[in-house]
Formats: C-alpha cells, sequence, structure tokens
C-alpha cells in the first residue's frame, strides 16, 4: 500500500456564517471518516505563505494550494476515486493526487 498525498487548490473563499462553517466542517469531517484507517494525516488548510526561489529571493505569496491531506491507497486510481468525494470539490476548487515515493 502506498500514501498519496492530497493537495487541494482553489474554491470558494471560507464560509460566512457560524452554521455554514459548521455545515463544511461536518462535511469533511464525514469524508474523511470514510478512509478509516487509510487517512495517514486528515492534514490542514493553509495560511500565509511565501515563496523561496532558486536564488534565494522570497517572495509572498504562492501556488493556490489550500491544504492537503495524505491517505493510504492500493493505487493512484483508488486514490483519485476517495478524492472525488472531497467536500473541497463541491466548494469549486480541485484536488491534486500524487503519490509519495519512499526514501
Amino acid at each position: 500500500m502506498s500514501k498519496y498525498l492530497l493537495a487541494y487548490h482553489g474554491g470558494d473563499d471560507l464560509p460566512a456564517t457560524e452554521a455554514e462553517q459548521a455545515s463544511v466542517m461536518a462535511a469533511w469531517t464525514d469524508w474523511l471518516g470514510t478512509a478509516g484507517e487509510r487517512l495517514v494525516d486528515g492534514g490542514a488548510p493553509i495560511g500565509t505563505r511565501k515563496t523561496v526561489s532558486a536564488d534565494g529571493a522570497v517572495s509572498d505569496g504562492g501556488t493556490a494550494l489550500n491544504g492537503y491531506s495524505l491517505i493510504e491507497a492500493d493505487s493512484i486510481d483508488e486514490a483519485v476515486a476517495f478524492a472525488k468525494a472531497s467536500p473541497h470539490l463541491a466548494a469549486g476548487g480541485s484536488v491534486e493526487v500524487g503519490e509519495t515515493i519512499e526514501m
């Protein structure tokens, strides 16, 4: 079994009301719960970012990376199938799925 990084990009801003926030959090909790023991790290949203270039220059911001999760799956297709049910997609975002390489 391999580990897969789910990288969340784009999507709508955070919900405006407490009720909307609770609904979104419940959707994420329910979805991540379906991974069971295959959930390695539920992840976290990404806040303030800086980008460091090869020449050492530092700039504010970065890509549209909003957060991540780490799961185990038997194949990338299985990981993609899991990602297709992500609540992030309902918010207009996308989920990039990548297999991590054991070093």
